[in-house]
């Protein structure tokens, strides 16, 4: 007849078991300051990790306020994802509000994004942000709109996890490089669609899309805002329409938060059609991670180039 102990051994042998398994599974906590890098961190981090975003999607990740709820995120983080470049500024603030030096500029347990990054708009003096706006930093930020560039942002993500949890390091290598595969592929299929309209002349309400413009070889014209967040005047509209008569350009781009006003009366005076892209994950339905980010964005312009003839 077993013993009583017999049960009782086999019972805590399980429950031991059972949290080995637990701890085994733990979910590295990150906080990403966008959607973008949210995705990406995803991609790298599999089941292995738990992110959240400070940014909700479809917002202006510029001009983000924190809110006070916005601490409690930071409670139970061991990574930090920012972008970088002065994009997300407003982080460092609410960092030292939550005082764990680690996440802090610097610490072991938060990641630039943008380090590696050929930049593009590089600057040599520091940048004052004007009345009524918001002023990018000392490069253009909005790197992760080119697809290529993920190869560099994955890999500091992919080093960030492996210092907090370094017994996981090979699967989060090997996460990255199946998800880079992936892209590889999507990125392939993107540039051949838009490559009978290579040089295609286009106009941008706000100037976040060189990189993307690089990447799939359109020719920026103008960008319809004077200043990052300060609208456009009566004769800068009148001027732009003038630039893009003579560029022959047919298609403006503009994100679903920015006003279309602007964009509707430079079109109507040159004939152009205006396309709506997210400029980040979330900003449009259908663009829910890194990948249908650029599925959306690619089709959205490709229907604007074929409907202009351009």
């Amino acid at each position: 007849m077993p013993s009583p102990w017999h049960g009782r051994g086999l019972a805590l042998a399980a429950l031991l078991l059972l949290a080995t398994l637990r701890f085994a599974l733990a979910e590295v906590a990150v906080v990403a300051t966008t959607p973008d890098l949210t995705s990406l961190t995803e991609a790298v981090g599999g089941g292995l990790v738990r992110v959240v975003s400070l940014v909700p999607p479809g917002t202006d990740a510029e001009a983000f306020e924190p809110r006070p709820g916005d601490l409690l995120r930071l409670r139970d983080a061991a990574l930090i994802v920012r972008v970088g470049l002065g994009f997300d500024d407003w982080l460092d603030p609410l960092l030292a509000q939550h005082g764990d030096p680690r996440l802090m500029r610097g610490g072991t347990g938060q990641v630039d994004a943008s380090t590696g990054i050929p930049l593009l708009e590089v600057q040599g003096r520091s940048v004052e942000i004007q009345s009524g706006g918001h002023a990018h930093g000392l490069a253009n930020p909005h790197y992760w709109l080119d697809p290529g560039n993920a190869g560099t942002i994955t890999a500091a993500i992919m080093e960030g996890l492996a210092r907090v949890d370094p017994d996981h390091a090979a699967r989060f290598a090997e996460n990255r490089r199946r998800f880079l595969a992936v892209l590889a592929e999507r990125i392939a299929v993107w540039e051949a669609r838009l490559a009978p309209y290579a040089g295609a002349g286009v106009v941008t309400y706000h100037n976040g899309w060189p990189y993307f413009a690089r990447r799939f070889r359109l020719n920026l014209v103008a960008v319809i805002e004077p200043k990052e967040g300060v609208p456009p005047s009566p004769v800068r509209l009148a001027r732009i329409a003038g630039a893009m008569r003579q560029a022959n350009a047919k298609t403006i781009l503009i994100e679903p938060q920015e006003p279309r006003e602007a964009a509707e009366a430079v079109a109507s005076r040159g004939g152009a059609a205006v396309a709506v892209l997210a400029g980040s994950v979330g900003g449009l339905p259908g663009a829910e991670d890194y990948i249908s980010l650029f599925d959306t964005d690619t089709a959205a312009l490709l229907r604007a180039l074929q409907h202009q003839g351009a």
